[in-house]
């Protein structure tokens, strides 16, 4: 009980596993050397910030 629902439309879905293809895509060419990258990338997609601006964030792609 008082548990909340976040309808996530499938766009915002298939947009974060695109971002994270991406990411491990660029991490196997450019292996990171910082532990905070390294951590990032084991978090979930529920956990992502997904955005118009993702791509402007810390260690993202450009």
């Amino acid at each position: 009980m008082g548990e909340v629902i976040r309808f996530v439309p499938e766009s915002e879905r298939e947009r974060a596993r695109l971002i994270r293809e991406a990411r491990a895509i660029y991490d196997s060419v450019f292996p990171p050397s910082d532990p905070v990258r390294a951590q990032r990338g084991n978090v979930s997609a529920s956990h992502m910030r997904v955005d118009a601006d993702d791509h402007r964030g810390e260690g993202g792609l450009s």
